[in-house]
Parts: structure tokens; sequence; C-alpha cells
């Protein structure tokens, strides 16, 4: 399970959000500061693939229950100017920020005069821009700190504090000018948790007449994302809120109604994949169908130890099939006949959609 954390300016739509996607009773209100905990909630990640395996190996009239992989979504409060000196709670908001591994930056990209903007105007880039720079100055301070550390050690005589003071004070000096870590291609130590290091996504929360087409604050904040490298998602978090309330067929019908093909959820889970470098393999018998999550060019026993480590520590092989084949086929069996079922070795790489049955002997 990976973490992703909705951040942003206050009042702009990132509780509504959140209720809308994880179902939950946190508080949304029209003032700073009405999400001061930390709010976590758990979601399903949506895989059609699952109900058609289901299907595949369903015997008579039992029906394998389905497992689906998920994605844990955390609330985290409005941070405000001046949060990496504390200003808004600032230190314990950044302080969750760090422990997820990708950032859903809601953006206000609509009117309402009814909902106050802390800034006293509708202005996503200067939003975008406060933002960026705390988490900035937050990573700056960690910088200098461990500058100053490996100053000392340097001091000392040790070549290996002095090669990484030299990748620290790069990033410092890269960091000072504006750039985001994870922009600068710079090498750094592997424990420094920057916040800038990780990878985001703007959400950019419109009204219901602008969901599918956009406006022109989405525009902006697409131009401003291309710059950065980062990813969009267009979502209306009055709509998600109503599909939150809706049984599947009505959910259907309604994104139908508003020319969606998908829940924004769908898509913000299908970009935080998409930045994370992350992929899905599934399991799947008459026991059980399974989705299960690893990164891009995970290889077959590392795989395996996602279902459990003694499937890694005595790996023999791996059994693969496509889930296309395997479909196309409708069953084991005849995909094993067709010459589709694979075996393969300990330096297989997991491929996204691979069916897979590991062998093992601890």
């Amino acid at each position: 399970m990976f973490g992703i954390g909705i951040v942003g300016l206050p009042n702009v739509g990132k509780s509504t959000l959140f209720n809308a996607i994880t179902r939950a009773r946190v508080e949304a209100a029209n003032y700073p500061f009405a999400t001061i905990d930390r709010n976590v909630g758990v979601v399903a990640v949506p895989d059609p693939r699952l109900d058609a395996l289901a299907r595949v190996f369903t015997k008579g009239d039992r029906v394998p229950p389905i497992v689906p992989t998920t994605v844990e979504f955390v609330d985290i409060a409005g941070l405000v100017a001046g949060a990496h000196r504390g200003e808004g709670l600032g230190n314990q908001f950044l302080g969750h920020i760090r422990e997820v591994a990708a950032i859903a930056h809601v953006v206000r990209c609509f009117d309402d005069p009814n909902v106050v903007h802390v800034g006293g105007r509708i202005d996503p880039i200067a939003d975008i821009d406060t933002i960026e720079t705390e988490l900035l100055l937050a990573d700056l301070a960690t910088l200098e700190r461990r500058a100053e550390r490996l100053r000392r050690g340097a001091k000392g005589g040790h070549g290996e504090e002095a090669e990484t003071l030299a990748q620290v004070e790069a990033l410092q000096g890269a960091l000072s000018s504006g750039m985001q870590a994870r922009a600068t291609g710079l090498a750094r130590p592997d424990d420094l948790r920057l916040l800038t290091d990780k990878p985001v996504v703007f959400v950019c929360n419109v009204p219901e007449s602008d969901v599918v087409a956009g406006n022109a604050y989405v525009d902006r904040v697409r131009e401003r994302a291309a710059i950065e490298g980062a990813a969009v998602v267009v979502v209306s978090a009055k709509i998600e809120q109503e599909l939150g309330e809706l049984e599947d067929e009505e959910a259907a019908a309604f994104l139908a109604d508003l020319g969606l093909a998908q829940r924004g959820l769908d898509r913000l889970i299908a970009k935080g994949y998409e930045v994370l470098g992350l992929e899905t393999f599934l399991t799947a018998s008459e026991k059980e169908v399974r989705a299960w999550t690893v990164t891009r060019g995970t290889k077959a026993p590392q795989a395996a130890g996602t279902i459990h480590s003694d499937f890694e520590r005595g790996f023999i092989r791996a059994e693969v099939v496509s889930f296309d084949r395997l479909i196309e086929a409708g069953g084991m069996a005849t995909a094993r006949a067709r010459g589709w079922l694979r075996t393969e070795g300990k330096d297989y790489v997991v491929v996204d959609g691979d069916v897979i049955h590991f062998l093992f002997n601890v």
C-alpha cells in the first residue's frame, strides 16, 4: 500500500475531496484549519480485471472472493505562508507530508463568493507558489542541518563526509534558486527525505460545469505542471462527494450523463501509480482473486515477497500468463495447452497485468 498526501491552502476543497473518496466523516468547514489531526482513509484501487478473473475461476455457484490492492489517502490540514516556521501548525503538517509517497496538491480552480479564500483572491499559480515555497524552505532547513553535521565530520578528515557534503551543498544551491529537488537530477543521500523530492499530482478542483473541458484556471495549472514535470487531474470535489453517496449503477449513470468515463478518484489513483512508477500483478484461483502492487522493474522473487517473505526466500520459479491471454483461453488449463503459460526464473521482470503462480520451497 502506498500513501498519497492531500495538501493545499485552506478552503480549496481538500477535506471535501477526502470525504468523497473515502466516504469518511471528516469535518469540512468554511474556515482555515478545520482539519487539524492527520486523517487517513484506505480505499480499494479500481481494477475491472479482477471481476473478469473471478468469472473465469467461478465453479458452479461459488465465486472466488476478490481482494483489490489499496491506496492510502492522507488529508493534511491546509498549509499557509510561514508553515516552515510553524505558522498554522505548519511543523506538524510538514511532518505528515514527509510520511507519504506522493503529494496530491489540490488547487482551487473555481469562483464562489460563499467560500472564502485565505489569500482574498482566486489565483491558482500564487497558491501553488505559496505551498511550494514552504516545502522548499523546509527542505533548505533540512539541508542546512545536514551540512552543519557533515562539515564537522569533514574537518575530522573523513572523506565520505566531504563527498556527501558536496552533494548537500549542490542541492542547497539548486533549491535556493527555486528548483524542486525532484527536478535537479543531483545525487543526494538516501535518508534526506526531502519534501520536494516527492512526485506531485496537481488536482484542479473545478465546478461541475468545467469538469470535462476545464477552464482558464486549469490551463494555467497545466502550464505550470509542464514546467515542473508534475501530473494534472481535473476533478469536481462536489461531484465526487455526490458519487460517493450513490450505488455503483447509479454512479455509472451519473458519470455517463456528465460525459465522464471515470470517477475523479480513479483518475487520481491512476496518476498516482504513474508518478510513483507502480504496476499491478495478479494472482487467481478458485480460492481467491487478488491484486498486488509493485514498483516497475520488480523481479519475480521480489514480487513473490509482497505476498509473503517465504515466497521470496524459497523462490523456485514463477508460472506466468498475461491477463489478456488468460481471459481469451478461459482458464489455466487451456492457457497451458496453448503455450501461453510460461515458466520464468529469478531474473524475470514482472509486467503489469501478469497473472502469476509462484512455486517456492523453504
